[in-house]
């Protein structure tokens, strides 16, 4: 299973991609779009939506996974990350590929098992989950791996609910 995993945000925009074949998981693409915030919004926008058709054209994920817009800080902000979001939504939608939206406790509840994680801890799983030496760069991206590696953690999770309960 190929996971996209994004990180939204209208100036920088993690993308993480991941394998998963049965217990082990690599790290296949991560980085981070990037344009200016003097550019105009809509600029910006179709500049990431282009960017996200060609990386889901050259990797072909079988799913793609964006984190949600946390709105209790700043609703500015989460606004504009909430339009970024509508973007990967629409270039994912439009390759016919499954999508997934997880908030940010969800994701850090999977990749590190309690819900209230600092970034910096997050950041420290993904690089142990996927075996690199060092966390990947800019953080944007490995906050996008995180998402990628929370959708492999639910969907292993809906399975062996799946399964208890009878179903395939």
């Amino acid at each position: 299973m190929i996971i996209l995993g994004i990180d939204p945000g209208t100036v920088t925009m993690g993308y993480g991609v991941i394998e998963a074949r049965e217990d082990e998981m690599s790290v296949v693409d991560c980085s981070a779009l990037t344009t200016s915030a003097r550019s105009p919004i809509g600029e910006r926008l179709s500049y990431m939506y282009h960017r996200l058709v060609e990386i889901i054209s050259e990797h072909q994920p079988d799913a793609v996974a964006i984190e949600q817009p946390f709105m209790a800080k700043n609703v500015k902000a989460a606004l504009a990350i909430g339009k970024a979001q509508a973007v990967a939504i629409l270039a994912a939608a439009n390759k016919g590929i499954p999508i997934y939206e997880y908030t940010p406790a969800q994701i850090k509840q999977r990749v590190t098992d309690y819900g209230a994680s600092s970034k910096e801890q997050v950041q420290e799983m993904v690089r142990l989950q996927l075996g690199l030496a060092e966390v990947p760069q800019p953080n944007d991206a490995a906050d996008a791996l995180a998402v990628a590696i929370c959708h492999l953690r639910e969907t292993h999770l809906d399975s062996l609910l799946a399964r208890q309960r009878g179903e395939k």
